[in-house]
């Protein structure tokens, strides 16, 4: 697919818990925000989206409407949706992607669908055999990539190292970080630790075109220890669904601390503020979705409850990915295997 030098990034309008309007507020406001750096195609039902456009002023602002009679919900098969609503807001925008009429494809509804719909209907990057969802943690001295997020419960070793080099590559251009850490999600450091697929995938990474540290634990992290952290989908969901409720449950427990005096509520409001500012690298709405990676395209995927705020960036974050290539960089560098 070439590259638009203003891309042109298509939003399914209907996916999210509070779609359209949440969906076409984001729009508006990541397009007022950088109007010369993308377009915006809104994709869903087009009379239900010139309602909701109506209440906003857009100007001059670069934003099409592509019309599409269907929704698939969260309760839809994802597979069985994509076959039986072939006009629906995931299916349709995804083929606009696909025949080059975007450059980028963002949703906030079926995971699942929007997985299958990027592997099917972009199609793979050559030597990826599976696509994968990453999902960004914080960490004490960068960004940390964890995948799989889920994606892929049962994984061989050679998922794994595909894995690996795609998060490398992601960190190393999306966040300009010079040849990144990358680790392997295990019980132990030493190599002979952890399920045969795991001693397996260790010595395929040994030989690997990137960084890798060897095996991290749990605990590294949040440290930072490894920029990427590799694991199977089954390891990976369980990581990320312990990591979001930790930013709710220190909120329930400062709010109890708060709740057991008058003077205890006044310490709670001094440090309120550089609590709030500490715990923003956890906040869904700062991180712009999540990348599928291995499929021929763009695709980011984001909370069905997103906010305005959180469409924003997820806008922001698929312009930043299509502009950078990731997926020439990814099959050069899988290219670059050394027989093992």
């Amino acid at each position: 697919m070439g590259l638009s030098p203003k891309p042109r990034i298509v939003l399914d309008a209907m996916g999210g818990d509070y779609a359209p309007a949440n969906e076409i507020a984001g729009a508006v406001e990541a397009l007022r925000q950088f109007p010369q750096d993308f377009e915006v195609i809104l994709v869903g039902k087009e009379s239900l989206m010139r309602e909701h456009l109506a209440g906003h002023v857009t100007g001059n602002l670069a934003l099409t409407v592509v019309n599409a009679d269907e929704v698939i919900t969260m309760e839809d098969s994802p597979t069985a949706a994509l076959k039986q609503k072939k006009n629906s807001s995931i299916a349709v925008g995804m083929r606009l992607h696909q025949e080059g009429r975007a450059e980028a494809f963002v949703s906030t509804g079926n995971t699942g669908a929007v997985l299958s719909a990027s592997t099917l209907i972009l199609g793979r990057v050559k030597g990826v055999s599976r696509p994968t969802i990453a999902a960004f943690f914080p960490s004490e001295q960068a960004v940390c990539l964890l995948l799989d997020a889920g994606t892929n419960v049962d994984c061989k070793p050679q998922h794994l190292y595909e894995f690996a080099v795609m998060g490398s590559v992601y960190v190393n251009k999306m966040f300009q970080i010079d040849r990144p850490r990358v680790g392997l999600l295990n019980v132990g450091e030493e190599e002979s630790k952890g399920t045969v697929v795991a001693q397996e995938t260790h010595q395929l990474l040994k030989s690997a075109p990137i960084n890798f540290i060897g095996n991290v634990e749990g605990r590294d992290i949040l440290k930072g220890t490894a920029h990427v952290v590799v694991c199977d989908g089954f390891v990976g969901n369980i990581v990320l669904k312990f990591g979001e409720s930790v930013p709710s449950f220190l909120k329930s427990r400062l709010k109890r601390y708060a709740d057991q005096s008058f003077l205890k509520k006044l310490r709670i409001g001094l440090v309120r503020t550089p609590l709030k500012t500490s715990l923003k690298d956890m906040d869904y709405e700062e991180i712009g979705g999540v990348p599928v990676l291995g499929v021929n395209g763009v695709s980011i995927i984001g909370h069905g409850r997103s906010t305005p705020k959180a469409i924003k960036n997820m806008i922001l974050r698929a312009a930043e990915v299509a502009r950078s290539q990731i997926n020439k960089h990814i099959e050069s560098t899988l290219a670059q295997r050394e027989s093992v």
